[in-house]
């Protein structure tokens, strides 16, 4: 079963939900955001930060409209971020474009601890995730 969603020129992007090839416990470190460990390896390397946008698969970055790529440009990527907190699933493609260019635009000390600290919630109430 896939979720259906478009890109900013209305072109189908879709998310695989309920993928019989996840097993359980690949559903539950998907479902807990525990997935989202390895990630640490990157931020330690600077590759990434804690906050910022996420960083997309290369098939996705093919189906940008222009203004859609500042997101990449404006801020270093990030393990959490506006989007996550805020949105996750539950909103399109271009309003998760345009949460991350509101970060990079207001980005700061305190803006990266008030996201770091409604993280937990977000990952503890799942809503959006997989």
């Amino acid at each position: 079963e896939a979720d259906k969603q478009t890109n900013g020129e209305g072109e189908a992007i879709f998310k695989l939900t309920n993928d019989p090839r996840i097993t359980p416990v690949g559903n539950f470190l998907r479902r807990t955001s525990l997935d989202e460990l390895p990630q640490f390896v990157n931020v330690l390397r600077g590759d990434m930060s804690l906050v910022g946008p996420r960083p997309p698969v290369p098939y996705e970055v093919e189906a940008y409209e222009t203004w859609h790529r500042r997101r990449l440009l404006e801020a270093k990527p990030g393990i959490t971020g506006l989007w996550q907190v805020q949105g996750r699933s539950r909103v399109g493609f271009d309003e998760m474009v345009r949460l991350d260019l509101h970060y990079a635009r207001n980005c700061s000390p305190w803006l990266d601890l008030k996201i770091l600290a409604q993280t937990p919630k977000a990952v503890i109430a799942g809503n959006g995730a997989c």
